[in-house]
């Protein structure tokens, strides 16, 4: 599954945004908050069903968007593995899967088969709370509506199961031959806009630039020709073992860049206590976030505004960002701040080891991209000329003449066959109890970004949605006592927070929601930090809670 993997290993959509208006005939929509999260891809849905294409939202809250689908279906947060073998379950028994696609395209159907089969809708409907006939009516929409488009977002990922619910999806879109062509696809949507640009460039554990192993002996080889040195052969701490380990010593110095630990990670006490201990903790960003208050020395960065560069979309699309205004104050561009802080790191390097530097004294930032061409294969054939002619290019583009790929898988995947993982439906890693009844999940609303590092900074923002709050169902604020008071406390394992509430028919009794942009109501102070073993994204949509009415 190798060729899936490189798409979703990286988060990248499989297919383009503008497919969605132009091809798509129908949307299987879950685990994401679509037109307040990412409302420019919710235009094209929108565009789409203009012209009659189908919208099926599956969740556990009804988000914005599941009003205008043309089927709604909630269900128990942390059950995606069993629903999703339950519409594939539905389409084997009804005959709807693409034989032709299966049986040229793939290998491990009979495996997939064998598991999905016991998942009826009936059982789904025990597990999940999916009613059965609901089920199926998705499962008929989807499988007769091609092409078929899943888009998913962290509701999908943030789970100890995350990386069974994407290969789900996967299997889901292969069985159904929305595979390799226009308007279909599994096509995850990043949480920030230049995420995939990150991932792409080596910003994460396993990889150099453009998904390449740091475990192979052979690109170990070309990227230490190419610098001069580099990292050894193991796999690297993702974010959240970062903390951890510098909560126990392992981790002795902490550069964030453009990121909000003390806000995003779970369990920020926990986050806090760890960040506490470390040696040396640098800061770089644009404001004084909460986790920048923790730090030993703070750099200004830049902002978009005021520097060159690119941004890499979810579509894998690459685009030119121009400087509109010199950098405000003290602060610097990213790249000029790591150059001139790895030219001193190797000027030292080199005065106490005999060896020699290379690079870091690039005149621009076309330079830089020119370097990402020549060692990352996806990017081989970018260029800022190209960028600035063109508009953008969506990756892979191997070769200078090479027009970009639209979508991904066209005529085989590129481990040749697309592999189906046969998966059994795992519980979350917390579920209530007598003690902490309700599920918690959290997400994000369409008035604040992220951690609102930036967007609580605006008084236009805060007036739309000026402080914290919980979503609970009818029966559940009878179930408390809420009895007409304005604030409730909710507790977990981990912490408590005090917040407002507001009854709601959007979720479904025993869940509630919280959105994480707030400090002083902070979400993460009660979620889990229980890790998928695979990926290593922590349980954010699923822990369990007690709420009690503050008097």
């Amino acid at each position: 599954m190798a060729g899936l993997a490189a798409a979703f290993g990286s988060g990248a959509m499989t297919n383009s945004i503008p497919e969605f208006s132009a091809e798509t005939q129908c949307f299987l929509i879950t685990g994401s908050n679509t037109s307040e999260a990412h409302p420019l891809v919710a235009t094209h849905v929108l565009e789409a069903k203009e012209r009659g294409a189908k919208i099926i939202v599956i969740d556990p809250r009804e988000v914005q968007i599941g009003r205008l689908a043309d089927l709604y279906l909630r269900f128990r947060p942390g059950t995606d593995v069993a629903w999703l073998n339950g519409l594939m379950n539905v389409i084997i028994s009804e005959g709807l899967e693409d034989r032709a696609f299966i049986e040229e395209r793939t290998e491990g159907y009979e495996e997939l088969r064998q598991v999905v089969m016991e998942y009826t809708p009936e059982r789904v409907e025990e597990i999940s709370g999916i009613p059965a006939d609901g089920l199926r009516e998705a499962a008929r929409l989807y499988a007769t509506n091609r092409p078929s488009a899943i888009i998913y977002a962290m509701g999908i990922t943030q789970h100890t199961t995350g990386t069974d619910n994407v290969k789900s999806c996967a299997n889901l879109a292969m069985l159904s031959g929305n595979m390799g062509i226009p308007g279909g696809g599994v096509n995850p949507l990043r949480g920030q806009n230049n995420v995939q640009g990150a991932c792409d460039m080596g910003g994460l554990a396993n990889v150099y630039p453009g998904y390449q192993s740091v475990t192979s002996p052979d690109i170990h080889e070309k990227f230490e020709k190419a610098w001069g040195s580099t990292s050894d052969l193991n796999v690297g701490l993702t974010v959240t073992e970062m903390i951890d380990a510098a909560g126990d010593g392992r981790l002795r110095a902490l550069y964030v860049m453009a990121e909000n630990p003390m806000l995003s990670d779970p369990d920020i006490n926990h986050a806090r206590h760890c960040l506490e201990q470390i040696e040396f903790l640098v800061v770089q960003d644009i404001f004084l976030s909460e986790t920048a208050e923790l730090a030993h020395v703070v750099l200004p960065g830049a902002s978009y505004a005021e520097k060159d560069g690119t941004f890499t979309a979810t579509d894998r699309r690459i685009q030119r960002v121009r400087k509109a205004i010199e950098p405000i104050g003290e602060s610097r561009p990213d790249w000029e701040i790591l150059c001139e802080l790895a030219q001193r790191f190797t000027f030292h390097v080199s005065r106490n080891t005999q060896h020699a530097s290379r690079g870091w004294d690039y005149p621009s930032p076309r330079e830089i991209m020119s370097e990402i061409a020549s060692l990352t294969p996806i990017y081989g054939g970018v260029s800022y000329e190209r960028l600035e002619r063109e508009g953008s290019l969506q990756w892979p583009v191997p070769a200078a003449d090479h027009p970009g790929t639209p979508y991904l898988h066209k005529g085989k995947f590129s481990r040749g066959l697309g592999h189906f993982h046969a998966i059994h439906f795992q519980e979350a890693a917390e579920l209530p109890d007598e003690e902490y009844p309700f599920i918690l999940t959290t997400g994000r609303l369409m008035f604040q970004f992220h951690t609102g590092t930036m967007t609580r900074r605006s008084e236009k923002l805060e007036q739309e949605v000026p402080q914290a709050y919980v979503e609970m169902h009818p029966q559940d604020t009878v179930r408390i006592g809420l009895d007409g008071a304005k604030r409730v406390r909710v507790a977990s394992r981990r912490g408590e927070i005090e917040l407002g509430v507001r009854v709601t028919t959007r979720i479904r009794p025993g869940v509630v929601f919280i959105p994480f942009h707030f400090a002083e109501a902070a979400a993460n102070a009660l979620t889990h930090a229980a890790l998928d073993p695979v990926a290593k994204i922590p349980e954010y949509k699923v822990c369990a809670v007690r709420v009690e009415p503050v008097g």
